[in-house]
């Protein structure tokens, strides 16, 4: 009896592994729309994500949807909540996370919510949300359409429930200035400026308008006159550390032209100029707890 019991025991604990080694990976999370069918074109997958991403910004929280051929051997709600978990969709101390997952080629999609959600979508609102908004448009192939529609309806509930208002960005104004985009200014483009005005009106007075026209740009930007002196300051200092050499050929290069010294307007060398909350980037907040709230359906 023991021996088969033993035996009984080696077969199961086999039959898991070999199931848990041929589940599908979890996909990296890089954004709020991954489509990994090419479902979606461009302008219909920014769209989805700039509402998503509006909506995080002025609630709180994070809704993501994932596309994928199929889940198998998994069913969608299994791999859902297990996607869902590992991503910790939602904030960490408020744990407000929604996921949808749409299995094309299964024709099965699953919204997944977060247990703090759930009063606010419980399940038979999101099989609700499936039956009128997705599934209807799935079968015409509209799945832009569905996701959007789903979306709209996810985000008029969440919208009812008090949750905790999103954390605001520090270091921001009430006139909505960035003290880091003052940073990136002091030590990126006034070093660049410095050295064009040495070169134009000579080592020690080219510092002195570079200190002040720093100082001046920081006291509009903020209407702080200690602030603009501190960045007054810096700027003086950076102007005088950027060194001679080279200077009139900067200045030349520049043609006394104010775009000449900020070539590319702001934008990296080459790179894109948008926060990592626009796509490419984007990280979950920590939330998690996933219980197993939602509901599925097929079309």
């Amino acid at each position: 009896m023991r021996r088969f019991i033993a035996l009984l025991a080696a077969t199961l604990l086999w039959v898991a592994g070999a199931w848990a080694q041929s589940v599908q990976p979890v996909p990296e999370l890089t954004a709020r729309v991954i489509d990994r069918t090419g479902t979606l074109d461009d302008i219909q997958r920014t769209g989805l994500e700039q509402k998503l991403q509006a909506f995080e910004q002025r609630k709180g929280t994070q809704i993501a949807m994932l596309l994928v051929a199929t889940t198998q051997p998994e069913d969608i709600a299994s791999y859902a909540n297990r996607v869902a978990n590992a991503w910790k969709i939602g904030r960490r101390q408020v744990g407000d996370g929604v996921l949808v997952v749409v299995a094309k080629n299964d024709r099965k999609v699953r919204i997944e919510v977060a247990k703090t959600l759930e009063g606010a979508i419980p399940d038979l609102a999101a099989k609700q949300v499936i039956d009128d908004a997705m599934t209807p448009r799935f079968r015409q192939g509209d799945f832009a359409g569905g996701l959007n529609a789903a979306a709209d309806q996810l985000i008029a509930r969440i919208d009812g429930e008090p949750l905790p208002a999103p954390a605001q960005r520090q270091q921001r104004n009430t006139a909505g200035f960035d003290y880091f985009d003052l940073a990136i200014f002091l030590f990126f483009a006034v070093p660049i400026a410095g050295t064009v005005l040495r070169g134009i009106f000579g080592g020690k007075l080219g510092p002195l308008i570079t200190g002040g026209g720093t100082g001046m740009l920081a006291l509009f930007a903020t209407s702080s006159a200690f602030i603009a002196a501190i960045a007054g300051f810096i700027g003086l200092v950076l102007a005088l550390l950027s060194g001679g050499r080279g200077s009139g050929s900067a200045a030349r290069r520049s043609g006394w032209g104010g775009p000449a010294l900020f070539p590319g307007g702001w934008s990296s060398g080459g790179g894109s100029s948008s926060s990592s909350d626009s796509g490419g980037g984007f990280s979950s907040g920590g939330g998690g707890d996933f219980g197993g709230g939602g509901a599925s359906g097929d079309w």
